[in-house]
């Protein structure tokens, strides 16, 4: 990395509690989007969406089009991050929370498959809105974290590049609990048949809050040192990759045990938590429901109902929360790299006791989501520092967002494919995707050795 070309950028014009506020209700509207999706592609879209398929394959189908959101995400970063770097943080925040909630809103308008004529539309046109949710959500995260500590004080850029990261079990608690909400007040037939969609609708009530708060705002800082002194990449993205591509593939891996560890405790153990116990209730389940069940194909699951789950995910998710929040003042105190390290060895560790932990009855279930949530939190916390950190600001916002959504595909994407398949595999034992955390928490540890710590970079570098 090259020498600064300017000294630090001048003071924050934009008070402290709006830019935490705004930082942390954008990413909070963005990922209760998200987490809407991921909790009806188990509860409800299966059935609704993939009609004339067995439950494993429409499980597997509403997965693949959970997936599509992963593919778009790093061509959201790359667009909304050429627009970042090039004209400004505030008014590209704005574009990606339009994108992302008008998609949402879209799909809780969509018919169902079964819906005369929409057999074939229903379906794509899910996908196609997922993938804009995606596109949406690769544009907010690296703008939101980047309005969070380019506006930090010294020595607080880990404090302060939480709060773009609490939004992930903000918008978990809220979007998981308007479902268990409605669960309880709604007959199951209500809520497939109409219910599901109140989530989707209620996001355009959230986009216009975070609308009103991004508004206020006045351009970051750091961007505005970029244009005084006519330092403004042409083309971040040539340039990122010419100047930064050794930051571009270390960040990628840095966030692979982030993305892999929090899509299996919150998509596949929803999944997982949730099936039959045994052969014999699933198939009484069918029966009551008037589906085809094939005794072949059944996979064991933990046989809790979705109300039960949902509450005990939630529990989880607060300890998520607490530790995400928490992991600001120890990165802070111990450097990025020591911190993370340390974590990432916890999960490696931690993907070995999946079996005993869920084999556990309701106290080791308990245990096991409390502690992957405080690993998660523990390790996401400090990304909204640790990967901005590691590019100068005239292409911080391209280079960050695309270290953190190439990460959401090799993670995030695969990560509940893989794991139903491992699951099915192993004829309903978990020891495989545990297994599967531990390897990818080796990788990013990898990474992180390689990597340098950023905790006292220099974070007003222009360019490189």
């Amino acid at each position: 990395m090259s020498a600064a070309v300017a000294s630090a950028p001048p003071s924050p014009v934009n008070p402290r509690s709006r830019v935490l506020i705004a930082s942390l209700i954008g990413t909070s509207i963005e990922f209760y989007d998200f987490y809407v999706y991921a909790t009806a592609a188990v509860l409800v879209f299966p059935s609704l969406f993939f009609p004339n398929q067995d439950a494993t394959t429409a499980l597997l189908a509403s997965f693949a089009s959970f997936g599509a959101a992963f593919v778009g995400r790093p061509l959201g970063s790359i667009v909304f991050g050429h627009f970042g770097d090039r004209v400004g943080r505030k008014t590209t925040l704005i574009a990606a929370l339009l994108t992302m909630g008008i998609a949402t809103f879209l799909i809780g308008c969509l018919p169902g498959a079964a819906t005369p004529g929409w057999t074939f539309l229903a379906p794509a046109l899910l996908t196609v809105f997922r993938f804009a949710q995606g596109i949406g959500l690769g544009g907010e995260w690296s703008g939101a974290a980047l309005l969070a500590t380019e506006n930090a004080p010294a020595g607080k850029r880990a404090i302060f590049g939480t709060f773009p990261q609490l939004g992930a079990p903000i918008g978990f608690i809220i979007a998981n609990g308007l479902f268990l909400v409605l669960n309880l007040t709604m007959s199951a037939e209500a809520f497939a048949g109409w219910g599901w969609r109140i989530p989707f609708l209620a996001s355009a009530l959230l986009v216009i809050v975070g609308l009103y708060v991004r508004f206020r705002l006045i351009e970051a800082p750091a961007f505005t040192a970029v244009k005084e002194q006519g330092a403004i990449a042409r083309m971040p993205l040539g340039r990122v990759f010419r100047t930064s591509w050794r930051q571009l593939i270390l960040g990628t891996f840095i966030m692979l045990a982030t993305y892999v560890l929090f899509y299996l405790m919150t998509t596949f153990t929803l999944t997982f938590g949730t099936t039959a116990a045994s052969v014999e209730t699933a198939q009484a389940a069918a029966d009551a429901a008037g589906k085809p069940f094939n005794a072949a194909a059944f996979v064991p699951g933990l046989g809790y109902t979705r109300t039960e789950f949902l509450v005990m995910l939630i529990i989880g998710v607060v300890f998520f929360g607490i530790f995400t929040l928490l992991a600001g003042p120890l990165a802070e105190r111990f450097g990025r790299r020591a911190m993370l390290s340390v974590v990432t060895a916890g999960i490696v560790v931690f993907g070995l006791l999946f079996v005993p932990l869920a084999g556990g009855g309701i106290v080791g279930v308990m245990a096991w989501l409390i502690l992957g949530f405080t690993l998660m939190g523990l390790t996401f916390g400090p990304m909204g520092a640790t990967l901005p950190e590691l590019f100068a600001t005239n292409v911080r916002y391209t280079g960050s967002g695309i270290s953190y959504n190439v990460s959401s595909i090799i993670g995030a994407a695969v990560a509940p494919f893989i794991a139903v398949a491992l699951w099915q595999a192993a004829h309903g034992s978990v020891f495989f995707v545990g297994l599967y955390a531990s390897v990818a928490a080796v990788i990013t540890l990898i990474a992180l050795r390689l990597s340098k710590e950023t905790r006292d970079s220099d974070y007003a570098t222009i360019v490189e």
